[in-house]
């Protein structure tokens, strides 16, 4: 009987864990980039004279 190749299943494990950890680091970096673009556009309107904090 064939033994099972643990280094082989150790391997995949850690590439699929970097793949999800990459995946979250892109998804993030995309929020992150998303409403720094549309802040820049509300800024003005939050400092007009109508605010009132």
């Amino acid at each position: 009987m064939a033994q099972p190749n643990y280094q082989y299943e150790k391997r995949q494990k850690e590439l699929a864990k970097k793949k999800k950890k990459e995946d979250k680091l892109r998804e993030k970096a995309q929020k992150n980039e998303a409403p720094a673009a549309g802040g820049t556009a509300d800024a003005p309107a939050d400092s007009g004279p109508g605010n009132t904090e």
